[in-house]
């Protein structure tokens, strides 16, 4: 049956598809959902999401329509909605969600034939779900506050007390508590306890990325842990947010330099799970990356092959730490930031 080429979205027209913010709460669809559709639960950005689901439609004219929230209530809701969730397709920011929904039993396998489009590095040891896009954890700092011999050579450095009251970062958030999964996961439990201790003393905690680097900014704080594409973003637009800063990237393996796989998955109990798959295929496909070179996300790209907006450095050039996304501990982190006061 061909379907009607709408797509119906959870908070703005397809022709508008300005820079919404990122987990910023649950919206639903207009209405109840409509079982006859391809449901999509999306914790990425709109605007990003948005473009993808018009472009498959346009492609397929399979009807789409998003349900939207954040990384970890999201996953959440969809282990407890189990069985009778309406989710078909769950797209994340952060990696650490997309296993808590997997080790509920939630997700399909992914089609061997997507796994094969992503470049093996972003692709989890269980395969039952697949990387559609990254980013890099940066450090923004103000260079009228702060000289680069002053820089950290390490994230960890950050506890040190002589950069107590002079960095921030947004501990509330899913994409921090990602950033943190990377620490515990390469410097263990009690370095990672120590470290959050520290942030809690001697940081300033901030709502989003976005204020994070605003306040980098306005010299209201030396330097601020965020990812890469917030600053990129405001560089490309009127610098309003950013034009007093600059970035340090960590690199040398360290967490400071993790970067964070966006996930795609199927669900298990997918009333469209043809269609899911069908989806899946297309976001890691080389038109579906080539939305991330070509829209204002400045996310990267994880195709095999596929180009990531120029204005980035290269994702072979960070030196990142090499971590199975898979590992990353997200109840874990969360008792360790509630055991700091962070949460």
């Amino acid at each position: 049956m061909t379907r009607r080429r709408t797509v119906v979205l959870a908070a703005a027209a397809v022709a508008a598809l300005g820079l919404g913010a990122c987990g910023s709460g649950s919206l639903e669809a207009t209405g109840e959902l409509d079982d006859a559709k391809l449901t999509i639960y999306s914790a990425q950005h709109k605007n990003l999401t948005e473009a993808w689901g018009t472009q498959f439609q346009e492609l397929t004219g399979i009807e789409v329509q998003v349900r939207y929230g954040n990384d970890s209530s999201m996953g959440a809701q969809i282990v407890e909605e189990g069985e009778a969730s309406p989710a078909d397709v769950f797209l994340t920011e952060n990696s650490p969600a997309m296993t808590t929904v997997q080790n509920a039993g939630m997700l399909a396998e992914v089609d061997p034939e997507t796994i094969a489009q992503v470049e093996p590095q972003f692709v989890p040891s269980s395969q039952e779900w697949v990387g559609i896009a990254a980013r890099s954890t940066v450090l923004v700092y103000n260079p009228d506050l702060v000289s680069e011999d002053e820089l950290p050579d390490s994230i960890m450095d950050l506890a040190d007390p002589r950069y107590a009251g002079r960095w921030g970062a947004a501990a509330g958030g899913a994409d921090f508590q990602a950033i943190v999964s990377a620490i515990l996961e390469t410097e263990g439990e009690q370095a990672t306890a120590d470290w959050l201790a520290a942030l809690k003393s001697g940081a300033k905690v901030y709502q989003n990325n976005i204020a994070t680097m605003k306040a980098v900014n306005a010299g209201q704080s030396d330097m601020g842990i965020i990812y890469h594409y917030y600053w990129y973003r405001d560089q490309a637009l009127d610098q309003a947010s950013s034009g007093n800063t600059e970035l340090h990237y960590f690199g040398h393996q360290d967490p400071g330099a993790f970067v964070s796989l966006s996930g795609g998955g199927v669900l298990r109990t997918s009333r469209h799970a043809e269609d899911a798959q069908r989806f899946l295929a297309y976001v890691t496909s080389p038109q579906g990356q080539e939305v991330l070179r070509t829209t204002d996300v400045k996310e990267y790209a994880v195709g095999v092959g596929a180009e990531s907006d120029p204005a980035l450095p290269p994702l072979d050039t960070l030196d990142a730490p090499r971590i199975d996304p898979f590992t990353l501990k997200g109840p874990e982190v969360i008792a360790l930031m509630t055991d700091a006061g962070l949460l």
